[in-house]
């Protein structure tokens, strides 16, 4: 507990600091001591939950709504903080230039201004607000994305074929039933021929599903639902007791997925076939670039898969595209990603600005990019995790018709 007294201190002089542009703006006492009790019990449920469970395998969705409201009433404070900062330089010189630019008076510091005070105010309502929206409505806003893709050498027979796209559950942070129920039925609305699953079914561990295991069972398509492991299905972002008990737990995954009538594809590929001709759906591990797991081998997954053949490829972590897929001379048609959430945070508007901070981490982060005729979809998530909800970048099940490009004449 004591490694969090700096950060608390710090957090405190924060609250004091930010409190300036509260008092500046009124002097009512009722609303002044409104936001000390709101900012008080923050504080107090972040430190009750600090001195509570460590490293819990399963994450209690309290936790996360202790987390996001922190987080919404925090970054609106950092906003007051860099405007009352500004304001101090202002003044600070002022006050010197009274004092050593020729007048006789003495050094002071003019008081804070009013409209400055309540500019900021303005300002830090827009990640409040919307940090709580996020949290309410945002993060079971679910959208349908739908992309055509043409391809020269797709096979006549699967000219029209649909795969559905969904990724990144994280089934120990949902908490409202109702919700999900509507995105599973959602994703069944789209009637389409494949629907595919990328990895991260849970935070830590198995046993998050058991809950959700008959909702997600009603998928279905007519060439059935197909999964991969993402990063956070291998538990290894918590303590066990043992290897074993880890491998265990992943088993238990493995299995899980079977009982639910999902094809989990562990390094290999299969065949999806229509009036005699056939495309190789290839599922691989996950491999992510710098610290995360690499237990993906695209040789092992594509074994007996010809140059020829036409590929669509599931591997979870989009980096592995970029490292190791997009320019492989056997040529991935189309690869379908999720892992980053897009962050949970975003400003998206259709034609316009497509922005979010996660960008700056990775090159492929949402929608569908295309080099050399390649194709990757970054599905945006069906879930969340960390913080409780989603602002710009809403929960995502993608669409995706292949299509034979017609031959020109």
């Amino acid at each position: 507990m004591a490694r969090w007294i700096i950060p608390v201190l710090i957090l405190f002089a924060i609250e004091i600091y930010a409190f300036q542009a509260i008092r500046t703006v009124t002097k009512n006492g009722w609303i002044q001591g409104l936001y000390v009790a709101v900012s008080v019990s923050v504080l107090a449920a972040v430190i009750y939950q600090l001195a509570g469970q460590s490293s819990p395998r399963q994450i209690d969705p309290s936790r996360l709504y202790v987390f996001g409201f922190f987080l919404a009433f925090f970054v609106p404070k950092l906003i007051l903080i860099i405007f009352m900062f500004g304001e101090d330089i202002v003044r600070l010189f002022v006050g010197l230039f009274a004092k050593f630019g020729g007048s006789n008076e003495s050094f002071y510091i003019p008081s804070r201004r009013k409209f400055v005070s309540t500019i900021a105010l303005g300002i830090a309502a827009i990640p409040l607000s919307s940090l709580l929206y996020g949290m309410y409505k945002g993060k079971y806003n679910y959208r349908v994305l739908s992309y055509s893709l043409e391809f020269d050498d797709l096979p006549e027979a699967f000219d029209g074929y649909t795969i559905t796209q969904i990724s990144d559950v994280h089934s120990g942070s949902f908490d409202n039933e109702e919700k999900v129920s509507y995105g599973i039925d959602l994703i069944n609305k789209q009637k389409s021929d494949l629907i595919v699953f990328t990895g991260d079914l849970v935070n830590n561990v198995a046993d998050e599903m058991t809950r959700w295991k008959p909702l997600f069972s009603t998928l279905s398509a007519a060439d059935g639902v197909y999964s991969v492991l993402g990063n956070h299905d291998y538990g290894d972002y918590v303590p066990w007791e043992s290897e074993e008990a880890q491998a265990e737990n992943l088993q238990q995954l493995k299995n899980l997925q079977g009982e639910m009538g999902w094809k989990l594809l562990l390094n290999e590929n299969t065949v999806l076939e229509r009036n005699g001709q056939s495309i190789k759906l290839i599922g691989v591990e996950n491999w992510g670039a710098g610290g995360f797991k690499k237990a993906g081998d695209l040789e092992k997954a594509c074994v007996g898969v010809e140059k020829e053949d036409f590929k669509v490829l599931l591997s979870h972590d989009p980096s592995h595209w970029k490292e190791q897929v997009k320019d492989d001379i056997r040529n991935f048609h189309l690869t379908l990603s999720g892992h980053t959430h897009g962050m949970q945070f975003g400003i998206e508007i259709p034609g316009w600005i497509k922005w979010s901070p996660v960008k700056y981490r990775y090159e492929n982060w949402a929608g569908i990019y295309e080099e050399f005729g390649r194709y990757i979809n970054v599905n945006r998530g069906f879930g969340f995790i960390g913080y409780p909800g989603r602002v710009g970048i809403w929960p995502e099940v993608t669409v995706i018709k292949l299509k034979k490009k017609p031959t020109t004449a």
